[in-house]
């Protein structure tokens, strides 16, 4: 997946891969050289790497089942590349690998080019960044409470590479 195609999907509801624990439908919000992000109705905003995905689709007959309302001061990170994005999520709660036995969510602790550390159930996994298919900030919960505005989240702009 290039950053050119992606462009031009911009704005459109697209389903990402075609089945299995890491498909989503979500509208594509933005796209990076190695990345793009997309808001889906699960999981909220979640930032895929393009070296994973195998397909993206774009159903024209009848167009795929997208029912989210759009926030109208939606916020997500937008970065040249996939490292500079996660960059941003530094002490942040994060979900890892939306499905399967891969998934982990935990703190971010640690990112370099190589690996990211993260901290879980009093466990420190550190996981090759080669392996991160998707990421998201917040958990399913605390997005719950802050669309009621119970509570706020504020964005780290802090880096660690």
């Amino acid at each position: 997946m290039n950053k050119e195609m992606l462009l031009s999907l911009m704005d459109k509801v697209v389903k990402v891969d075609r089945g299995g624990p890491e498909s989503r439908i979500g509208k594509l919000l933005a796209a990076g050289d190695d990345y793009f992000t997309v808001i889906t109705e699960e999981d909220g905003v979640v930032y895929y790497k393009t070296q994973h995905i195998k397909s993206l689709t774009i159903d024209t007959k009848s167009g795929l089942k997208f029912n989210m309302e759009m926030p109208e001061k939606l916020e997500y990170l937008q970065d040249a590349d996939f490292v500079s994005v996660i960059g941003n999520l530094y002490h942040h709660w994060i979900k890892v690998n939306r499905g399967g036995p891969e998934m982990i969510e935990g703190i971010l602790d640690e990112i370099t080019k190589d690996y990211v550390t993260i901290i879980s159930n009093g466990e420190v996994i550190r996981l090759s960044m080669y392996h991160i298919r998707n990421i998201s900030a917040g958990s399913k919960a605390k997005e719950s409470n802050e669309e009621k505005g119970n509570s706020k989240q504020t964005k780290n702009s802090y880096r660690r590479k």
